[in-house]
């Protein structure tokens, strides 16, 4: 890819992880704010929700797990996960946002896998059996997002943690997801971690 990256130390507990992005992308104004989006390429932007989702998962000892995060981009709580000893499988349906997730293990000298998966179409990320839980970081701004992450959550993993900054999809989807999982959630500043698990047997019934 012909173009020009920056690289940027983030603090986590138990040590900063470096990562690479678009330049034009770290010279955005404020990514945080729930009522903005950048222009596409999403995956290029540094985005609060990864950041908060990747602290949280640098608290935990992850060894021993396998996890999977959906719509990765820069792969910031991938490469987390995979510090705190995780094997972690990283998707996007993009392919260059998995080159620089790549880059961004490397650069924290960890291993993650990588595969470029459509939600539409999750068949093939299915076959690989269920994870330990999945990871997805601001992957709830178009509304559109939301039903197929519905369907394939339960299929994909035994449990999930979700980071956003309160976006309007990503309500209708807590409201939704609600029927199959219990939510608790963290806040962190202006960031809302969801952690899914199965919603017990006797209440499903």
């Amino acid at each position: 890819m012909d173009v020009e990256f920056v690289e940027q130390s983030i603090d986590l507990p138990t040590g900063p992880l470096r990562v690479l992005q678009l330049r034009e992308s770290a010279e955005l104004p404020d990514v945080g704010d729930v009522e903005w989006a950048p222009v596409a390429p999403y995956w290029s932007v540094l985005w609060r929700s990864g950041v908060a989702l990747a602290r949280e998962l640098d608290r935990v000892d992850l060894g021993g797990l396998r996890l999977v995060e959906l719509g990765c981009g820069l792969a910031l709580p991938s490469v987390a996960a995979a510090r705190a000893g995780a094997t972690v499988l990283a998707t996007d349906a993009c392919q260059e946002a998995l080159t620089v997730a790549e880059r961004n293990a490397r650069l924290n000298d960890v291993v993650i896998e990588t595969a470029t998966v459509d939600w539409a179409s999750p068949d093939v990320l299915v076959e690989r059996g269920r994870f330990d839980a999945a990871l997805a970081a601001d992957v709830l701004y178009e509304r559109q997002s939301v039903h197929p992450l519905i369907q394939l959550l339960p299929r994909l993993a035994r449990e999930a943690w979700i980071a956003d900054p309160g976006r309007p999809a990503a309500e209708v989807f807590l409201e939704q997801a609600a029927d199959r999982w219990t939510i608790e959630t963290q806040v962190r500043g202006v960031i809302r971690i969801h952690h899914l698990t199965p919603v017990p047997a006797s209440r499903s019934a």
